[in-house]
């Protein structure tokens, strides 16, 4: 089928797929109902406005609270100005900028030469991503974080590192991950920068403590061992190792130690054959996707972090698997198995997603990008090549006797010199968001339904 040609044709395709992503969107996947935003809304108020203790605060109904670092809530803090719904606005806005910086960068700026056609099919084709569909719904914070991370990695991969670190940091203070990323820096010689990532990371921390004490202390004491408060490790959403293990039954913490371990030393292995090779796209993506991998909990809506490996497969020449991977994450598959994850179809199938990032972490091409394809490092431009100076060796040519000069060509072409320009060019059913306490519902892909990541 031959693509529309006109501007007639290509709105009403843009239409027509619209439409059909706005009819999966209200009956596949599950609706999340900004649950996320609804437990830093109620904590951050509760804390400011009614003098509550932050990781005391519980939605309503439920047994789910603050769970991230005292940072994070000391920069929601503008969230005790506003209402709800104007929060709600907000992160919506937050999160459409953060995604625009974001495919600006994996794209290289590349989809400014594809006009408003263009832009309105990656937009219908992002919509579907199941990863963003979740951030956007549940109110969360994983594309901010992914910005300030890739913004970092922009800076670093094109000479402009002066304040590199700053946004790597900043992620880390907020939630933890991320600080493998300062891992990263110190696999690729980069000390100053993980040295920036680190104050930034401490002095956030800090402040953290100044304001909320009782609060950091509880959190590095107690919250940040209790695995329970975020939600149960078997939830089909958990899409890590210690998922797969929690499904299996496999409780034993050496277990998960020694498959993160094998994990970590893959990723310093590959990323150290990116960096070799001045690959700045591979090894952040390589890093986002061992992340996702050694994560206690991780959540389908934490793997935005899959967008830049997914870049990197596409640019290297593997646009077909890079496309086929996409559309598995976009199906919401998992949730198949959402009440069962028993047997080999539930061992194969609740997994599926960390499957792909662990192929991707083994799989994904290092080293391979040329320059101007990559989309952390700085393109380089062909210049014009400059005429050739004349040679010192070559005679002058005198015209003969009695002869009027030759035109200037003429004696450009017999002195060895090109005339001319240019010439001589070489959701839980419930409202349980994640499981942990409520039984599962039976009918966990309705579009009235609300489950967590």
């Amino acid at each position: 089928m031959n693509p529309p040609r006109t501007d007639r044709g290509r709105l009403l395709l843009v239409l027509a797929l619209a439409v059909a992503v706005a009819a999966f969107t209200a009956t596949v996947p599950l609706l999340r109902d900004w649950f996320d935003l609804r437990v830093y809304y109620g904590a951050v108020n509760t804390w400011i406005h009614h003098g509550g203790r932050l990781y005391d605060y519980r939605v309503p109904g439920t047994t789910y609270g603050f769970t991230y670092p005292p940072f994070a809530a000391v920069a929601m803090l503008p969230m005790a100005l506003v209402g709800l719904r104007t929060a709600i606005a907000l992160s919506l806005l937050l999160n459409l900028a953060a995604l625009g910086l974001i495919v600006h960068i994996v794209t290289a700026g590349a989809w400014r030469r594809h006009g408003w056609y263009g832009c309105a099919l990656g937009a219908c084709l992002l919509a579907l991503f199941e990863p963003l569909r979740d951030t956007f719904s549940f109110g969360q914070v994983n594309l901010l974080l992914l910005a300030l991370v890739l913004a970092d990695g922009w800076l670093l991969g094109t000479g402009r590192g002066r304040w590199a670190g700053v946004g790597i940091g900043l992620a880390a203070a907020i939630k933890l991950t991320p600080a493998l990323f300062i891992g990263l820096l110190l696999l690729a010689g980069r000390r100053r920068a993980a040295a920036v990532a680190t104050a930034v990371t401490i002095t956030a921390t800090g402040l953290a403590a100044l304001v909320a004490p009782d609060a950091s202390r509880f959190y590095w004491t107690r919250a940040l061992w209790d695995t329970n408060r975020v939600g149960r490790l078997d939830y089909v959403s958990n899409q890590s190792l210690q998922g797969i293990l929690a499904r299996l039954g496999e409780s034993d913490r050496a277990v998960w130690a020694t498959a993160v371990l094998l994990v970590l030393g893959v990723w310093a292995y590959r990323t150290r054959r990116a960096l070799a090779r001045n690959d700045w796209s591979a090894a952040f993506a390589l890093t986002g996707l061992t992340a996702c991998l050694v994560s206690p909990i991780t959540w389908v809506h934490h793997l935005v972090w899959l967008l830049p490996a997914l870049a990197v497969l596409t640019r290297a020449g593997h646009p077909r698997i890079a496309g086929a991977l996409y559309a598995v994450l976009c199906t919401s598959v998992v949730w198949l198995w959402f009440d069962d994850a028993s047997g080999i179809d539930g061992f194969l199938g609740s997994n599926t997603y960390t499957w792909i990032t662990l192929g991707l972490l083994l799989r994904l091409p290092v080293g391979q990008l040329p320059a101007e394809r990559a989309f952390l490092t700085r393109s380089t431009r062909s210049t014009r090549a400059t005429p050739p100076a004349p040679s010192a060796a070559a005679p002058e040519t005198a015209p003969a006797s009695g002869h009027p000069d030759p035109p200037s060509g003429a004696t450009a072409t017999a002195t060895g010199v090109a005339a001319g320009p240019g010439r001589g060019l070489t959701r839980s059913p419930s409202n349980d968001p994640t499981g942990s306490t409520r039984p599962a519902a039976a009918n966990p892909q309705s579009s009235s339904s609300r489950a967590s990541s």
